[in-house]
């Protein structure tokens, strides 16, 4: 399936003496030798959010190990009263721990652990680990509770009617929201855990009857191949580890991210996999092709009319953000060969600066307004927004370095490039634009010919996980490009998309 057969790995400086594999240590017997490794491992003396209480119950010692804000107080209260008034007859079982985890403790997320390596993994994680004097084995009770932001509508996708919910950083809430909406009991929620020192938690949701196995697999023996320390850019550097190195340079976007949960259990339920990332909002769609990046959930939340008319207009401003301003500034230097009725096309004055290089200079300007913005605060912005857009704009055309043509069709691409839902897809428009303007003021309108049959070779280069960028134009399928166009009524989707190959591709109901 995948077109190079290579899985994507990456070549790192020899891991520090600490991380080097070995055999994993188990945990003492003897109290004083558990209480001294798990204070050398943790750093108790260093560590002021370090939990580490020390009680008896059935005449043994024992103690509580944990990350201070990582664990719900009231549920390890209730377990450690129950340990307190157990008789001291129940010390006496050499298999205590093996008793407590079966039919003591009756919290319900509880593990039975015997590797040291392994205990302090899930402390770090947020769980509380219990050890006993006189046992081999620490018992795991996950009382875990991440801080976290309120769930809030995206701000990348918003839409005018429907839910207003979106991830937030938090693994299990994310993971939640899409069970809510998905209640099947094939979603497959499958964790692995990335990085030697992040321990990231990365989430692979797939729905079992329909997505396609061999991707599956690739997708989750790729995450289990990263080596790397950790992950702080999160679902970013997750893309980068998983897609072919052929694809690095590539700008157009080989996955989607969504913060939607409803946008995400529409692909699971297509056969796409999405993959969540503790620490991020964003989830990644797998994989995507070219016209994934110009659908939003408005289309679905509107009359089926209204639907296909905002599809169309999206493309139409993706088009003008791609070829608007180069196939323009072509025309303008070659307005010899244009017939009369296309006579208007052109500056009426045209400025001291070079066509070519107004656009270049005002497409500059735009991105250091958007990059101002980002990091201006809100009470500031929409002043900078104004001086940006309007003073400088006006001011740049009155002293004639601008023409009022340029600053127009410079701010037409920008809205078209704002209509795209996808943020990269819009980035990397804007930097094919680029490419296309340079093209043209060297070769003109040779030039402008020249990029567009570059960008189309990109296209055609481009894949998603094994699968062509360009479907269902290239290779075509024409049903499934109807699809792409013509928002479809709900009733009329009987078949899942072909390209990821689902087990299942009827829609339909199952008797």
């Amino acid at each position: 399936m995948e077109s190079n057969g290579k899985l994507h790995t990456k070549t790192l400086k020899p891991k520090p003496i600490a991380l080097q594999e070995k055999e994993e240590p188990g945990i003492p017997f003897a109290y004083e030798d558990q209480l001294k490794e798990a204070k050398d491992r943790m750093g108790a003396d260093k560590s002021f959010d370090l939990i580490l209480k020390e009680f008896r119950f059935a005449g043994k010692n024992a103690f509580i190990l944990g990350i201070d804000g990582f664990i719900k107080d009231e549920p390890l209260l209730w377990v450690v009263q129950d340990l307190m008034f157990l008789p001291e007859k129940y010390g006496e079982d050499k298999d205590l721990a093996d008793w407590l985890h079966t039919d003591k403790i009756a919290y319900a997320e509880t593990e039975l652990l015997d590797s040291m390596d392994d205990v302090i993994d899930r402390v770090l994680k947020g769980a509380a680990a219990l050890f006993i004097d006189g046992q081999a084995k620490a018992i795991i009770i996950d009382l875990r509770t991440y801080p976290a932001r309120g769930i809030q509508e995206p701000d990348l996708e918003r839409v005018m009617r429907g839910p207003r919910d979106g991830f937030v950083e938090t693994i299990i809430f994310n993971t939640a929201m899409i069970r809510r909406r998905l209640r099947d009991p094939a979603l497959r929620t499958q964790l692995v855990s990335v990085g030697t020192r992040s321990r990231t938690d990365v989430a692979v949701l797939y729905v079992e009857d329909i997505a396609n196995p061999s991707l599956v697999d690739t997708v989750v023996q790729r995450l289990k191949d990263i080596e790397i320390d950790g992950l702080p850019m999160a679902e970013k550097a997750i893309e980068e580890f998983i897609l072919p190195e052929n694809q690095w340079w590539n700008p157009f976007p080989k996955v989607r991210y969504t913060e939607r949960p409803d946008v995400a259990a529409v692909h699971l339920l297509e056969g796409h996999i999405v993959i969540i990332v503790d620490t991020s909002p964003s989830a990644i769609i797998l994989p995507t092709t070219f016209f994934h990046h110009f659908q939003h959930a408005e289309e679905y939340h509107e009359e089926v009319a209204v639907g296909v008319y905002l599809r169309w207009i999206r493309m139409l401003g993706a088009l003008l953000a791609w070829f608007g301003p180069p196939l323009w500034v072509a025309l303008t230097l070659n307005q010899d060969i244009l017939p009369a009725w296309l006579q208007w096309i052109g500056p009426k004055e045209v400025g001291i600066v070079p066509i070519f290089l107004q656009f270049l200079l005002a497409e500059i300007g735009i991105d250091l307004i958007r990059m101002a913005l980002i990091h201006t605060p809100n009470s500031l912005a929409t002043s900078l927004g104004l001086i940006g857009a309007v003073l400088i704009g006006q001011l740049a055309v009155e002293v004639g370095l601008f023409s009022n043509e340029v600053i127009l069709y410079v701010s037409l691409a920008a809205l078209g490039g704002f209509a795209i839902p996808s943020l990269e897809m819009s980035n990397a428009i804007r930097l094919m634009r680029l490419v296309l303007l340079m093209l043209v003021g060297m070769f003109s309108l040779i030039g402008f010919g020249m990029g567009v049959i570059f960008s189309l070779i990109v296209l055609l280069k481009t894949s998603s996980f094994g699968y062509p960028y360009l479907w269902p134009l290239w290779p075509f399928d024409g049903r499934a490009l109807i699809s792409v166009l013509i928002r479809k009524p709900e009733p009329l989707r009987k078949l899942r998309p072909a390209l990821v190959e689902p087990v299942d591709p009827d829609e339909s109901p199952k008797d």
